[in-house]
């Protein structure tokens, strides 16, 4: 709930302020170790990052840069070493783990890989999940809009073993959406399907961004996805290694590329 000032009352009926106006995703300092002494692996050191609202941001990195680590402290499934992250100018990492349920359920989005469809709901049931675990009205209303803004009005007492691949992913899209979330996190949305029905998916992320000012931060390895994006972030041991604006799929893959041989270079010289 918003109140004047610009500020929230959180799950524990404190007040706490806003951060900084505009931005949807705000990590400052940000590290995650794991293990102690000789064998701590710095999965993130130190990441500083700004996301404003209504906008389409894809990660890369080689394989170990802290891809999958980045998303989830982001997203408030795991909590940094160090730092601060902000979620829709909320302050969430010092949140219990209620609050941060609570906060998952009613103001993020999320479109995993394997789809994470419920086999025994129907599509609708599968789109309004969100609203009834975060104890919000079933809007069937709105879940018949969602259901036809991804193509498929006519699925909805379908079960998702009756679909396609593509077309559970799209349920999975609406199911994101349908709370109107300050962010959407993308884990390898496209990691199971053929390219044709891969560029359907991201096509309708591009389209949330566009016509619904949805803000989505996307994780991926295909450079054609990241191509979708406003803005593409390289990450590479731990740390952002810059970024590329509305890159195309070959220059983005260009970049990967000098990015994977350097920090492979790097770890030969440190061997």
């Amino acid at each position: 709930m918003r109140l004047r000032g610009g500020k929230r009352r959180t799950a524990d009926d404190r007040l706490e302020p806003q951060g900084t106006p505009g931005l949807a995703v705000e990590l400052r300092g940000v590290r995650r170790e794991y293990g102690r002494g000789s064998r701590t692996v710095h999965a993130l050191a130190g990441v500083d990052l700004a996301l404003p609202r209504g906008t389409f941001t894809a990660v890369m990195g080689p394989s170990g840069s802290g891809k999958s680590t980045f998303l989830q402290c982001a997203a408030g499934l795991d909590r940094p070493t160090a730092g601060s992250v902000r979620l829709g100018g909320t302050e969430i990492t010092g949140m219990r783990e209620n609050q941060l349920t609570e906060l998952r359920r009613s103001r993020l989005g999320f479109v995993f890989q394997a789809f994470n469809l419920l086999p025994s709901l129907t599509v609708e049931q599968n789109v309004l999940l969100p609203m009834r675990l975060a104890g919000q009205r079933r809007d069937r209303r709105r879940a018949e809009a969602m259901l036809a803004r991804v193509g498929l009005a006519d699925k909805a007492g379908r079960r998702p073993g009756e679909l396609s691949g593509g077309q559970q992913q799209r349920v999975a899209v609406a199911r994101a959406l349908i709370t109107d979330p300050d962010v959407v996190f993308a884990d390898e949305p496209t990691g199971a399907l053929d390219t044709v029905t891969a560029a359907e998916v991201l096509g309708l992320l591009r389209q949330a961004v566009d016509t619904l000012g949805a803000t989505v931060v996307m994780v991926t390895h295909d450079p054609a996805a990241a191509a979708w994006a406003d803005r593409v972030l390289f990450l590479a041991d731990g740390v952002f290694a810059g970024g590329l604006d509305r890159g195309t799929a070959e220059q983005i893959a260009a970049r990967m590329a000098a990015l994977t041989s350097r920090t492979g270079a790097a770890a030969v010289a440190a061997a």
